[in-house]
Order: structure tokens, then sequence, then C-alpha cells
């Protein structure tokens, strides 16, 4: 059974709790967007998604391109995406 299939999918919580520890946000929102996204698993009553938005600003950024800020948030999430996380779309503030 692979990694991705052991564990249960993700929730919004999990997320948060994930990029506050790494990058001590300012401004922090997790959006599960995974039910708009048909055909994906995800957005079931239990809260656990595959599609999120994440909304973020971190004194980390500072200094940093777009690209770099984004690998800093993907970076916090990898145990995630591991696990079947399939899309995360990044809206650095």
């Amino acid at each position: 059974m692979s990694a991705a299939l052991s564990h249960p999918l993700p929730t919004a919580r999990d997320l948060e709790a994930a990029l506050r520890q790494a990058l001590q946000p300012t401004t922090l929102e997790v959006i599960d967007e995974s039910g708009a996204h048909a055909g994906h698993t995800g957005a079931n009553a239990e809260g656990r998604g595959t599609h999120f938005r994440v909304r973020i600003a971190s004194p980390l950024f500072e200094g940093k391109p777009r690209v770099a800020r984004h690998r800093l948030v993907y970076d916090a999430l990898q145990v995630f995406i591991a696990q079947g996380l399939h899309a995360i779309a990044i809206e650095v503030l």
C-alpha cells in the first residue's frame, strides 16, 4: 500500500497547524476547495480534502521572490502532499 493510501487525507486544520508551526504567519486562511473538483476524493463529511487554497503572510517571506515564498509553503506541506493532497493554490499576501 502506498503512503498516499495508508494515511487519511488532510483537513484544513491540519494544513493550518503545519503552516503556523513552520512559517509563523501573521495572516493565514486555509480553504478546502475539494468539493469544487468533480471526480476527486475529498470534501467528505470528515472535512478531509485534496484541493486547498492558502492565503498567507509571513515575516519569513520578507525579501524573498514569489517563487521562494511559494516553495516555503510547499515545503511546510510536503507531508500532506505525500499523503494525497492533490492541489494547493497559494496566495502570498
